[in-house]
């Protein structure tokens, strides 16, 4: 999708509404729409740029009843977000410093006003029309006007962080659509933690004749507070002006100076070339409806706003008109702010250290702009920078050869970030609940044992994966390397909870992950103390492998809330990993004793899993009992077995979709097989007979639902091969899409590619806008951070790899496309590779857009033996060779790409 402007994104999918609708692990096509003229052309582009041999597009586009359910963030990473919904109606604002789902301002909407020469006016709210239920007390009722005329109808296609609206009336001389979208940047978090919304309204006159046109946003000040009693509503609303702006701020200097509600919104028009703009800072005062009426009264009439009105009431309105000449599109830009600087843990449910529920831990945006208004000035003063490269971003995904499905997946998830689960503290640190409930956080702490599974931070924002790592590794750890696998706030006075065997493993492997992205090991010298600590406490008396034998056969808390009893493939396979995660980077700081220790642990411990967990099928369990004395304290949650001599929740003989946890997470840097790579293949395998279901209809589920019905799934457990303890573990028969994109990744990366996109095309075909919101994947809450395990399956589809630490660069994606461009990320920077072998050899370029990227060694999957290669057209020395099915290029200096460079191999015979 290369030059990708705001028509073609939009047009992209046009030949592909409804493909959310394709049934399970078959192939149905995509149901077109009735073609005007506008959308025959679009049709042909959407063939060419997003091709769906099994009835799924990218961008997706959904329409009628699959508007129901959508509900797209807007708002910077960490930052908050109000959601745009399928109408083009803004719903769930969650910028008041925690969840809020289903809340919004009791008048929030867009109308607009359209004259076409001398005929009538017409004025619609600038949304499509209500959908069913139409039950309630009062019936619709009368927040938002729902019984003023709508548009007819909408298409909405959204890839994140862009979303688009193509409304249609006939009855509306002009045609209108949205884009909507918040600066969304790789590598750089301030500028992509706005609290900002932007929202793009383009009208384009197909008439004959001029057309008059006027857009206005009303929003009520919503800025209220449960604390501040019945003196607590003085609500203000100012008309303000800058150099690139006219709207209206919005503020309540009732509330305490200190409570989480006090804050600031701002609305604002961006100032446009022969636009007229004109603000209230309230519709007219009145009794029962009489407010809405006499706005609507005067915007109907004449598509603007007139004399201020005096008094008036706390529903501001800002409003732009322009002239647009026949076959020309108009711009009208809206920017919504907001400011809220008081995060509390008790107002968001994050837990505290006892009497600190009220600290004021703060938003780090709110340390950047002193209000609402500051921030949307900003915002004005440097779009065209941010717009730009947010664009270069999207382009390098959209524009990327990988299936649509798997695109869908990975920038779907992409929006936990802007969702209430993710937020960064005033001093800049990030932290995330597990999900996010309907007011308050989801699961506190960075729980390790799901933030292990999301690989988006330490790609997109390795800032915010490096904060991570500094809560795990810092203060949460005691000095004896358990590691507290929830935070507390503010951090460094109590900890939390226990440790869990899977989530400290993982922040081994993690930390690994984030060296190899970046190859920086000044920092990882500077955390290996603390590395080391953490390996080490799995020997400790009565721990997890306290024989030393590279098994984890004690008891271990993990994700499933309980403990497992005994050797388990998840915990044993990600404790492989983080032993050899640790020898890597042991060796690397020098620490040749422990390298060679862990090494050794490791060997032996996957000879034993091999030779005594592996039932010709899968992996399994065997169940030991302990006695009470026999477990080392802080270990033991309080959800699991009672009787630890006899356990229950136990996985058993069963086949769980996340024994191979653990090479999933070292798969994403290449560090190669964890135990015998046959068997590997063959629990894979098994995990796909087993587990995927074709159809939920006759499952048997007694807990969570979370995909029913004729719905296709990958379920958590099976024990068709082997009896069933008579309580196994309490989320056994649940299906998490989060768990559906580990095992695809793991598909992808062991030669089974179809078997996992037909996974990830059954998981996000369940999302399809009139069952469940395409932009939230749930688990235990909204936006379930588990969910961001679908960026892997990109990465493995990709086939790029980088190792930092000696600068080798691997393109091998596994597919067979003569032409295979993708977007890559590393720690460093971010850009695209081409591998081309459409002339009879291979042409790989490699180009750099954002950041850096130190490289030295290239390895390609290339039949050829020869090599050469270049940077920005000159000539660089190196060697070729052949390694398997690989072409190695080594250059004889390392070099560092910059933004705007590219390098280019070419292969010979």
């Amino acid at each position: 999708m290369t030059n990708l402007d705001r028509r073609d994104f939009l047009k992209q999918a046009a030949g592909a509404v409804g493909a959310a609708k394709a049934g399970p692990w078959n192939t149905p096509g995509a149901v077109q729409p009735a073609p005007d003229a506008e959308q025959s052309a679009a049709a042909a582009h959407a063939e060419k740029k997003a091709p769906s041999p099994h009835g799924f597009a990218f961008p997706r586009s959904f329409e009628a009843d699959q508007l129901q359910m959508i509900a797209f963030p807007l708002g910077g990473v960490a930052a908050g977000s109000v959601c745009l919904g399928g109408r083009g109606q803004l719903r769930d604002w969650e910028i008041f410093n925690r969840p809020n789902q289903g809340y919004r301002p009791r008048y929030a909407f867009a109308s607009i006003w359209a004259q076409r020469g001398a005929d009538k006016p017409v004025a619609r709210i600038l949304e499509s029309r209500i959908l069913p239920p139409y039950e309630g007390p009062s019936g619709l009722g009368a927040d938002n006007v729902p019984g003023m005329s709508r548009l007819e109808a909408a298409i909405f296609t959204g890839a994140y962080p862009l979303a688009q609206i193509r409304f249609k009336d006939s009855t509306l001389p002009v045609a209108v659509e949205l884009e909507a979208f918040s600066p969304f940047i790789p590598h750089d978090p301030d500028e992509s933690g706005l609290p900002v919304a932007i929202l793009h309204y383009r009208v384009t006159n197909h008439g004959a004749a001029s057309a008059k046109v006027g857009i206005a946003y009303s929003l009520e000040n919503p800025i209220l507070s449960d604390k501040s009693g019945p003196d607590g509503d003085k609500r203000r609303n100012q008309v303000r002006q800058a150099s690139k702006l006219h709207g209206v701020s919005m503020d309540n200097p009732a509330i305490s100076a200190v409570d989480p509600m006090q804050g600031t919104i701002a609305l604002a028009a961006l100032n446009t070339p022969g636009a007229s703009i004109s603000c209230w800072p309230g519709w007219p005062q009145g009794k029962w409806w009489t407010p809405p009426l006499l706005f609507w009264d005067r915007f109907s009439a004449n598509g603007d706003l007139g004399a201020e009105p005096d008094p008036h009431n706390e529903v501001g309105v800002v409003c732009m008109q322009q002239t647009i000449a026949p076959g020309q599109t108009a711009s009208f830009r809206f920017l919504l702010g907001w400011h809220f600087a008081n995060r509390t843990p008790d107002w968001c449910g994050w837990a505290a250290p006892k009497g600190h529920g009220s600290d004021i831990i703060g938003n780090y945006y709110a340390t950047r702009f002193p209000d609402a208004w500051q921030a949307i000035e900003y915002t004005a003063d440097h779009l065209e920078s941010l717009e730009s490269r947010t664009r270069a971003f999207t382009d390098a995904l959209c524009d990327s050869t990988v299936p649509a499905e798997v695109k869908d997946a990975a920038t779907a998830n992409l929006s936990t970030l802007a969702s209430t689960t993710c937020f960064r503290t005033a001093d800049g640190e990030f932290h995330g609940f597990e999900g996010s409930g309907k007011t308050t956080g989801c699961c506190f702490g960075n729980c390790l044992h799901v933030w292990n599974y999301e690989t988006v931070t330490p790609h997109l924002f390795p800032s915010f994966a490096r904060s991570l790592r500094r809560s795990a590794f810092g203060y949460s750890m005691e000095d004896n390397g358990a590691m507290h696998f929830r935070q507390l706030l503010p951090d460094g006075i109590e900890r939390s909870g226990n440790a869990a065997a899977d989530g400290q493993m993982g922040q081994i492997v993690h930390a690994w992950l984030d060296w190899k992205l970046s190859g920086d090991t000044a920092w990882l010298r500077e955390l290996w103390p603390r590395i080391r600590k953490a390996v080490e406490f799995a020997w400790i008396k009565d721990g997890w492998d306290p024989h030393r034998d590279g098994v984890l056969e004690g008891v271990q808390h993990n994700t499933y809330d309980v403990e497992f009893y005994g050797p388990n493939p998840m915990c044993s396979i990600y404790y492989l990993g983080a032993l050899r995660a640790a020898a890597d980077m042991a060796n690397a700081v020098g620490d040749s004793n422990a390298a060679h220790q862990y090494r050794s642990l490791y060997e032996k411990g996957r000879t034993w899993i091999d030779d005594n967990l592996f039932n010709g099928e899968y992996y399994v369990q065997q169940i030991r009992g302990f006695r009470k004395d026999q477990i080392s304290p802080g270990l033991v949650g309080g959800m699991g077995a009672d009787d630890t001599e006899h356990p229950q929740f136990q996985v058993g003989e069963g086949c769980l979709i996340d024994q191979l946890v653990g090479q999933y997470l070292v798969d994403v840097a290449g560090m190669g097989a964890l135990v015998d790579p046959d068997r590997i293949r063959k629990t894979l395998d098994s995990i796909h007979r087993y587990n995927a279901k074709q159809s939920m209809a006759h499952w048997e589920n007694a807990a969570r639902t979370y995909a029913v019905n004729g719905e296709a799934a990958v379920v958590i457990c099976d024990y068709a091969r082997a009896e069933r303890p008579r309580v196994p573990f309490p989320y056994f028969s649940e299906a998490w899409t989060g768990l559906e994109y580990t095992f695809a990744a793991l598909l992808i990366r062991w030669g089974m590619p179809e078997q996992g996109l037909v996974c990830v095309r059954n998981t996000r075909a369940r999302f399809d806008g009139a069952r469940r919101n395409p932009w939230n994947e749930v688990e235990a809450g909204n936006h379930y951070v588990r969910a961001m395990a679908s960026w892997s399956v990109f990465v493995a589809m990709s086939g790029f790899l980088y190792c930092g630490d000696c600068a080798e660069v691997t393109a091998a994606p596994p597919t067979a496309e003569a032409i295979f461009n993708c977007f890559w990320a590393t720690a460093t920077g971010w850009g695209t590779y081409t591998l081309d072998k459409s002339g009879g050899s291979t042409r790989f370029t490699l180009h750099v857009l954002a950041g850096a990227l130190p490289c030295r060694l290239f390895k390609l999957n290339a039949p050829e033996p020869k090599a050469t290669a270049s940077l920005n057209g000159k000539s660089l020395p190196g060697r070729a060779e052949r390694n398997n099915e690989l072409l190695v290029l080594h250059l004889n200096q390392p070099l560092t790409l910059a933004a705007g460079e590219h390098l280019q191999i070419e292969t010979a015979a």
